[in-house]
């Protein structure tokens, strides 16, 4: 299984980087996960748009979501009469992105498969496991289980035990870690720190960490170190260009 970085960063892309952003393959297959902000140039660097075999997206927020359209776009205006694309996003998420074109015009273009957080599905050759996790809107989790070994994905969350579960013996844990230590006020209970996510993949036996989702402006090296502090383990930070191979 590899995985390529397209973005990290949370709620805005910079000049340098968009937001999180993940290209999952195996066996041919490729999953793409939480296309946010400026994800889908890098994206189709590496493929066109109708090699793109399915989408997973974790919530609404358009920081992970909304490079879907213009990957619609280029899907169905290329080819009318192409196969649609299986979107699984929880329940209503998506209802304002796929609704800001015209009436009709990318409709072909997918196929939605709308689940409740706690769902269990296959996608490919992968089984997938979700998790409600705590944000300000419905938010899934993720195990991707394919033949080579587990990627664990967070979306964003607020702290909470099901996150232990979440990552228990994963391969490779992508884990939003807003902050670097301390979650302001106004976003407790609803994003992480890299210290949190060092304290849950310890927990968990996670085998490697990538944070992702680092506010712009941090520091790389100082979101690793934080995470260090009680995880072990390989700790990386998502950034463009980065691939992660499971197992490694």
């Amino acid at each position: 299984m590899r995985i390529f970085v397209l973005g990290g960063l949370g709620a805005w892309p910079t000049a340098r980087q968009g937001c999180s952003g993940f290209l999952i393959e195996q066996a041919g297959f490729r999953l793409l996960v939480d296309p946010g902000y400026a994800t889908v140039q890098p994206l189709l660097s590496r493929v066109p748009a109708a090699a793109v075999d399915a989408v997973y997206v974790s919530h609404g927020h358009p920081d992970h979501c909304a490079d879907l359209q213009p990957l619609l776009r280029a899907r169905v205006l290329v080819d009318r009469d192409g196969p649609a694309l299986p979107v699984h996003a929880p329940a209503g998420s998506l209802d304002a992105l796929l609704g800001v074109d015209e009436p009709g015009l990318v409709d072909g273009a997918y196929r939605l498969h709308a689940f409740a957080p706690g769902d269990c599905f296959d996608v490919g050759p992968f089984a997938v496991r979700t998790w409600a996790l705590p944000h300000w809107v419905s938010n899934a989790g993720a195990r991707f289980a394919g033949p080579d070994g587990v990627v664990a994905y967070t979306g964003d969350t607020g702290p909470g035990r099901e996150l232990i579960e979440l990552a228990r013996d994963a391969d490779l844990l992508i884990a939003e870690a807003t902050y670097v230590d301390t979650v302001p006020d106004r976003h407790a209970g609803n994003l992480s720190s890299a210290a949190e996510v060092g304290r849950y993949a310890a927990a968990a036996g996670t085998r490697r960490v990538l944070l992702t989702h680092l506010w712009p402006g941090t520091s790389p090296a100082a979101a690793v170190a934080a995470a260090r502090r009680a995880y072990a383990g390989p700790v990386d930070v998502a950034g463009p260009g980065l691939v992660c191979d499971v197992p490694s």
